[in-house]
């Protein structure tokens, strides 16, 4: 495998790693702190502009919006044969996991990565032979 087949096989992978890594940070570092809730309040008179943006998160998780946009994406994902939608499948899974979504997410991760590896391997060349050059003489059989 070239170098830039394992760069175009690996970067959707590392970009799901990525939005591992944000997702986990909006979670323990943007929703769950008491500081940030509390900063948000409606009677304090000096709110952030991003609480608006924390409030949608926690409408999203409260709601199960994103567990239930994760198994729509995955129903879609199966029904076509495009890799971004079934990327887009495991991200929205893997981000639904972190953001309290569990079981949808899960769900969502699991069958999107698979419809992703398999919608990956259908793309790629099939291995050649390395002897297929050789007497180019057919065997005949005892």
């Amino acid at each position: 495998m070239t170098a830039k087949r394992t760069i175009h096989a690996l970067l959707p992978w590392l970009m799901l790693v990525v939005i591992g890594f944000a997702s986990a940070w909006l979670r323990y570092r943007f929703i769950e702190p008491a500081a940030l809730a509390h900063m948000c309040d409606e009677g304090n008179a000096h709110i952030p502009a991003s609480c608006g943006f924390r409030h949608a998160v926690v409408i999203g998780f409260n709601t199960y919006s994103f567990g239930i946009a994760a198994l729509v994406v995955t129903a879609a994902a199966l029904v076509s044969k495009n890799r971004f939608i079934a990327w887009l499948a495991a991200a929205l899974g893997l981000f639904a996991v972190i953001i309290y979504c569990y079981y949808a997410g899960a769900v969502a991760l699991l069958i999107g990565c698979l419809r992703f590896v398999r919608l990956q391997v259908n793309g790629m060349p099939t291995p050649v032979d390395p002897y297929r050059h050789r007497d180019r003489n057919v065997q005949t059989q005892p």
